[in-house]
Protein backbone atom coordinates (compact mmCIF):
# COMPACT_ATOMS: atom_id res chain seq x y z
CA UNK A 1 0.00 0.00 0.00
CA UNK A 2 1.21 3.54 -0.99
CA UNK A 3 0.47 6.06 1.93
CA UNK A 4 0.35 8.85 0.29
CA UNK A 5 -3.57 10.77 0.53
CA UNK A 6 -4.25 7.29 2.83
CA UNK A 7 -6.15 7.52 5.92
CA UNK A 8 -4.39 6.28 8.79
CA UNK A 9 -5.36 5.68 12.73
CA UNK A 10 -2.30 5.88 14.50
CA UNK A 11 -2.52 4.43 18.40
CA UNK A 12 -0.35 5.17 21.17
CA UNK A 13 0.43 8.27 18.84
CA UNK A 14 1.66 10.92 21.88
CA UNK A 15 5.26 9.32 22.16
CA UNK A 16 7.97 6.87 21.19
CA UNK A 17 6.90 4.12 17.89
CA UNK A 18 3.46 5.32 17.60
CA UNK A 19 4.80 9.81 17.52
CA UNK A 20 7.13 8.88 15.25
CA UNK A 21 5.06 6.98 12.68
CA UNK A 22 2.69 9.02 12.13
CA UNK A 23 4.98 11.36 11.17
CA UNK A 24 6.50 9.13 8.74
CA UNK A 25 3.15 8.48 7.58
CA UNK A 26 2.68 12.10 7.33
CA UNK A 27 6.33 13.17 5.48
CA UNK A 28 4.59 10.47 2.97
CA UNK A 29 1.39 12.04 2.27
CA UNK A 30 -0.89 10.13 4.90
CA UNK A 31 -3.92 11.96 6.27
CA UNK A 32 -3.44 10.92 9.98
CA UNK A 33 -5.48 10.36 13.11
CA UNK A 34 -2.81 10.17 16.61
CA UNK A 35 -4.86 8.74 19.33
CA UNK A 36 -3.84 8.45 22.99
CA UNK A 37 -5.52 8.73 26.15
CA UNK A 38 -2.85 11.12 26.87
CA UNK A 39 -4.45 13.86 25.35
CA UNK A 40 -2.03 16.88 25.93
CA UNK A 41 0.49 14.51 24.19
CA UNK A 42 -1.85 13.20 21.40
CA UNK A 43 -2.55 17.25 20.73
CA UNK A 44 0.77 18.35 20.67
CA UNK A 45 2.13 15.44 18.48
CA UNK A 46 -0.74 16.27 16.00
CA UNK A 47 -0.20 20.14 15.82
CA UNK A 48 3.63 19.37 15.07
CA UNK A 49 2.71 17.18 12.16
CA UNK A 50 -0.78 18.99 11.12
CA UNK A 51 -2.83 15.88 12.18
CA UNK A 52 -5.93 15.54 14.03
CA UNK A 53 -5.52 14.01 17.76
CA UNK A 54 -8.29 12.22 19.70
CA UNK A 55 -8.49 10.63 23.31
CA UNK A 56 -9.00 7.39 23.55
CA UNK A 57 -8.41 4.66 26.01
CA UNK A 58 -7.88 1.36 23.33
CA UNK A 59 -8.73 -0.70 26.20
CA UNK A 60 -12.79 0.45 25.90
CA UNK A 61 -14.25 -0.77 22.74
CA UNK A 62 -16.93 2.32 23.30
CA UNK A 63 -13.85 4.30 23.01
CA UNK A 64 -12.21 3.04 19.74
CA UNK A 65 -15.60 3.14 18.07
CA UNK A 66 -15.98 6.71 18.76
CA UNK A 67 -12.20 7.23 17.79
CA UNK A 68 -13.52 5.43 14.29
CA UNK A 69 -16.63 7.40 13.80
CA UNK A 70 -14.46 11.20 14.28
CA UNK A 71 -11.90 10.29 12.20
CA UNK A 72 -14.20 8.78 9.49
CA UNK A 73 -15.98 12.50 10.25
CA UNK A 74 -12.99 14.18 9.48
CA UNK A 75 -10.72 12.16 6.68
CA UNK A 76 -13.48 9.37 5.17
CA UNK A 77 -12.94 5.68 5.21
CA UNK A 78 -9.83 4.21 7.00
CA UNK A 79 -7.26 2.93 5.17
CA UNK A 80 -4.65 1.69 7.85
CA UNK A 81 -5.15 0.99 11.60
CA UNK A 82 -2.18 0.69 13.54
CA UNK A 83 -2.69 -0.90 16.52
CA UNK A 84 0.07 0.33 18.56
CA UNK A 85 -0.95 1.58 22.13
CA UNK A 86 1.50 -0.44 25.22
CA UNK A 87 1.90 -0.51 28.51
CA UNK A 88 4.50 -2.79 30.79
CA UNK A 89 3.16 -3.23 33.97
CA UNK A 90 4.08 -6.56 35.67
CA UNK A 91 6.18 -8.97 36.68
CA UNK A 92 5.55 -12.86 37.65
CA UNK A 93 2.48 -14.72 38.31
CA UNK A 94 2.46 -14.53 41.98
CA UNK A 95 3.65 -10.59 42.48
CA UNK A 96 1.11 -9.34 39.41
CA UNK A 97 -2.01 -8.38 41.17
CA UNK A 98 -5.65 -8.96 38.83
CA UNK A 99 -5.68 -5.09 37.89
CA UNK A 100 -2.09 -5.37 35.62
CA UNK A 101 -3.15 -8.34 34.13
CA UNK A 102 -6.69 -6.99 33.02
CA UNK A 103 -5.00 -3.93 31.66
CA UNK A 104 -2.08 -5.69 29.13
CA UNK A 105 -5.25 -7.83 28.13
CA UNK A 106 -7.43 -4.95 27.46
CA UNK A 107 -4.22 -2.71 25.74
CA UNK A 108 -2.18 -5.61 24.11
CA UNK A 109 -5.41 -8.06 23.34
CA UNK A 110 -8.73 -6.71 23.15
CA UNK A 111 -7.76 -3.43 21.70
CA UNK A 112 -6.77 -5.03 19.16
CA UNK A 113 -10.15 -7.01 18.69
CA UNK A 114 -12.09 -3.59 19.07
CA UNK A 115 -9.94 -1.35 16.26
CA UNK A 116 -10.40 -4.63 14.05
CA UNK A 117 -14.58 -4.90 14.77
CA UNK A 118 -14.58 -0.86 14.33
CA UNK A 119 -12.84 -0.87 10.40
CA UNK A 120 -12.97 -4.12 8.76
CA UNK A 121 -16.52 -4.27 7.70
CA UNK A 122 -15.98 -1.46 5.71
CA UNK A 123 -12.66 -2.84 4.63
CA UNK A 124 -13.90 -6.22 2.95
CA UNK A 125 -16.85 -3.84 1.74
CA UNK A 126 -14.01 -1.99 0.11
CA UNK A 127 -12.12 -4.60 -1.13
CA UNK A 128 -8.82 -2.76 0.56
CA UNK A 129 -7.42 -2.07 3.54
CA UNK A 130 -4.60 -2.20 6.03
CA UNK A 131 -3.91 -3.72 9.80
CA UNK A 132 -0.65 -2.77 11.52
CA UNK A 133 -0.18 -4.52 15.10
CA UNK A 134 2.39 -3.70 17.31
CA UNK A 135 3.74 -6.76 19.23
CA UNK A 136 6.89 -7.23 20.26
CA UNK A 137 9.45 -9.85 20.00
CA UNK A 138 8.23 -10.53 23.72
CA UNK A 139 5.16 -12.05 21.68
CA UNK A 140 7.80 -14.69 19.58
CA UNK A 141 10.00 -15.27 22.02
CA UNK A 142 9.25 -14.25 25.67
CA UNK A 143 9.95 -11.28 28.38
CA UNK A 144 12.28 -11.91 31.27
CA UNK A 145 10.95 -10.70 34.21
CA UNK A 146 6.87 -9.68 32.92
CA UNK A 147 4.86 -12.39 32.98
CA UNK A 148 1.48 -10.58 31.62
CA UNK A 149 3.69 -8.73 28.60
CA UNK A 150 5.38 -12.25 27.30
CA UNK A 151 1.42 -13.56 27.54
CA UNK A 152 -0.56 -10.51 25.86
CA UNK A 153 2.03 -10.00 22.80
CA UNK A 154 2.04 -13.93 22.53
CA UNK A 155 -1.46 -13.26 21.95
CA UNK A 156 -1.69 -10.26 19.43
CA UNK A 157 1.13 -12.57 17.37
CA UNK A 158 -1.68 -14.87 17.23
CA UNK A 159 -4.39 -12.45 16.17
CA UNK A 160 -1.88 -10.81 13.71
CA UNK A 161 -1.66 -14.00 11.70
CA UNK A 162 -5.01 -15.14 11.73
CA UNK A 163 -6.11 -11.76 10.30
CA UNK A 164 -3.29 -11.81 7.55
CA UNK A 165 -4.28 -15.26 6.59
CA UNK A 166 -8.04 -14.72 6.71
CA UNK A 167 -8.86 -11.73 5.14
CA UNK A 168 -5.72 -11.33 2.57
CA UNK A 169 -7.72 -12.90 -0.33
CA UNK A 170 -9.98 -10.24 0.26
CA UNK A 171 -7.95 -7.08 -0.14
CA UNK A 172 -7.09 -6.55 3.51
CA UNK A 173 -3.55 -6.27 4.23
CA UNK A 174 -2.06 -7.26 7.54
CA UNK A 175 1.41 -6.34 8.44
CA UNK A 176 2.95 -7.09 12.67
CA UNK A 177 6.00 -5.28 14.19
CA UNK A 178 7.98 -7.46 16.88
CA UNK A 179 10.69 -4.63 17.56
CA UNK A 180 13.51 -5.27 20.47
CA UNK A 181 14.74 -2.39 22.21
CA UNK A 182 13.52 0.78 20.92
CA UNK A 183 14.42 4.25 23.04
CA UNK A 184 11.08 4.80 24.43
CA UNK A 185 9.83 5.54 27.52
CA UNK A 186 8.32 2.19 27.69
CA UNK A 187 12.00 1.11 27.90
CA UNK A 188 13.01 2.44 30.55
CA UNK A 189 16.49 2.79 31.63
CA UNK A 190 18.72 1.82 28.40
CA UNK A 191 21.79 0.76 30.31
CA UNK A 192 19.24 -1.29 32.95
CA UNK A 193 20.07 -5.10 32.95
CA UNK A 194 16.95 -5.90 30.81
CA UNK A 195 17.63 -3.21 28.11
CA UNK A 196 21.34 -4.29 28.11
CA UNK A 197 20.91 -7.69 28.12
CA UNK A 198 17.31 -8.99 26.90
CA UNK A 199 15.93 -5.89 24.41
CA UNK A 200 18.67 -6.69 21.96
CA UNK A 201 20.80 -3.48 20.26
CA UNK A 202 18.37 -0.37 20.89
CA UNK A 203 16.94 1.10 17.60
CA UNK A 204 15.27 5.01 17.66
CA UNK A 205 11.87 5.35 16.92
CA UNK A 206 12.33 7.21 13.94
CA UNK A 207 14.21 3.81 12.37
CA UNK A 208 11.54 1.44 13.23
CA UNK A 209 9.15 4.37 11.45
CA UNK A 210 10.47 4.02 8.73
CA UNK A 211 10.83 0.21 8.91
CA UNK A 212 7.23 -0.04 9.29
CA UNK A 213 6.34 2.10 6.58
CA UNK A 214 8.46 0.17 3.75
CA UNK A 215 6.82 -3.33 4.82
CA UNK A 216 3.15 -1.09 4.46
CA UNK A 217 4.92 -0.19 1.01
CA UNK A 218 5.52 -3.92 0.40
CA UNK A 219 2.76 -5.30 1.99
CA UNK A 220 5.04 -7.44 4.40
CA UNK A 221 3.53 -9.68 7.23
CA UNK A 222 6.83 -9.87 9.74
CA UNK A 223 8.73 -6.25 10.76
CA UNK A 224 11.89 -6.97 12.63
CA UNK A 225 13.90 -3.98 13.79
CA UNK A 226 17.37 -6.24 13.81
CA UNK A 227 18.56 -9.06 12.31
CA UNK A 228 19.29 -10.77 15.39
CA UNK A 229 15.90 -11.05 15.98
CA UNK A 230 16.09 -13.59 13.17
CA UNK A 231 18.80 -15.58 14.64
CA UNK A 232 17.12 -16.05 18.00
CA UNK A 233 13.53 -17.13 16.35
CA UNK A 234 15.58 -19.67 14.32
CA UNK A 235 17.46 -21.03 17.25
CA UNK A 236 13.92 -21.20 19.25
CA UNK A 237 12.46 -23.38 16.64
CA UNK A 238 15.39 -25.22 15.82
CA UNK A 239 16.06 -26.72 19.21
CA UNK A 240 13.55 -25.26 21.82
CA UNK A 241 15.15 -27.21 24.71
CA UNK A 242 18.51 -25.80 24.06
CA UNK A 243 16.39 -22.11 23.22
CA UNK A 244 15.10 -22.42 26.68
CA UNK A 245 18.46 -23.51 28.44
CA UNK A 246 19.57 -20.48 27.45
CA UNK A 247 16.71 -18.36 28.17
CA UNK A 248 17.20 -19.38 31.49
CA UNK A 249 21.06 -18.63 31.87
CA UNK A 250 19.91 -15.11 30.59
CA UNK A 251 17.21 -14.69 33.32
CA UNK A 252 20.09 -15.44 35.59
CA UNK A 253 22.14 -13.22 34.46
CA UNK A 254 19.83 -10.17 34.60
CA UNK A 255 18.54 -10.96 37.56
CA UNK A 256 22.19 -11.04 38.74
Amino acid sequence: MELADKHAIVTGGASGIGAATAAEFVRLGARVVIADVNGDGARRVAAQLGAKSVVCDVGQEADVNALVAEAERAYGPVDLFFSNAGVAVGGGPLDTDQQAWDTQWRVHVMAHVFAVRAVLPSMLERGSGYLLHTASMAGILTSPGNLPYATTKHAVVGLAEWLAITYHDRGVRVSLLAPLGVRTPMLGDSSSGFASNAAGPIREPEEVARMVADAVREERFLILTDPIAQTWMDRKAGDLERWLHGMRRLQAKIDG
